[in-house]
């Protein structure tokens, strides 16, 4: 057996196997990592939605520029609604149906206002503002969640110039770009329950820890398979050797 596995063809295929292996297990590895991070940002990002809600602007000071420490965070904004000037925000689903999330601004006092994510309404409701979900008059207190900006992906469609009603997404400097007023550079996603219109958003689930380990477990299934094939075809060539030998 060892003799026929000494062949140029055999030694390569070894060597090949053995390289592929060693690849796929360290794919494993890494889609492990990658489980452990995502556990680690599930685990951030639970803690700041848990935490007691803080006013926005405390918020923007102490996370000094770097706005991303502040996603999920909770807070709180008062001022007044601004309906004239809301948007939609296209291709939402609430209740199995597809529709929209309309998104407020909440001017406050110092005359800089927050976009709010006030829910979703059905596709019927599609010229804003949203007469029969209308924010209430008056100066009112918002607690919610913060939420980034959202940036155009690769392949993603791109909002048209001028003055638009609906959205691809809560873009905040796009949609600054059309209000008489300054913004805040992130926005706020309303709390609430009920099934008045607007629906309110469902908080984030963050106890979904995504592919990566059932990732792991293929990628050492493949190295494995692939040594034990090997193992057993090597060893079914030398029986044939042996036999023809003798």
């Amino acid at each position: 057996m060892r003799s026929a596995l000494r062949q140029p063809k055999w030694v390569v295929t070894g060597i090949v196997v053995a390289l592929l292996a060693g690849l796929f297990v360290r794919l494993g590895f890494w889609q492990l990592s990658r489980l452990g991070e995502r556990r680690i940002a599930n685990e951030v990002a639970s803690a700041r939605l848990s935490a007691d809600p803080v006013p926005l602007d405390e918020l923007l000071v102490e996370a000094d520029g770097d706005l991303s420490s502040l996603e999920h965070r909770r807070a709180t904004v008062t001022g007044e609604w601004d309906p004239a000037e809301e948007i939609l925000i296209r291709s939402q689903v609430a209740l199995g149906a597809a529709g929209f999330h309309v998104i407020t601004p909440l001017v406050r006092e110092d005359g800089v206002a927050v976009l709010v994510n006030r829910g979703w309404v059905p596709l019927t409701m599609d010229t804003p503002p949203i007469v029969d979900a209308a924010p209430p008059s008056g100066v009112s207190q918002v607690q919610g969640w913060i939420h980034l900006t959202a940036t155009r992906p690769p392949l993603g469609a791109e909002e048209p110039d001028g003055d638009i009603d609906v959205f691809n997404r809560v873009d905040v400097d796009r949609i600054e770009s059309q209000l008489p007023y300054q913004v805040t550079p992130v926005y706020l996603v309303m709390a609430g329950e009920g099934d008045q219109l607007p629906i309110p958003v469902d908080a984030p689930d963050f106890d979904d820890e995504g592919p990566h380990l059932a990732y792991a477990i293929q990628w050492f299934g493949f190295a494995a398979v692939g040594l034990v094939g090997f193992y057993f075809l090597a060893r079914r060539k030398g029986g044939e050797v042996s036999s023809n030998s003798s």
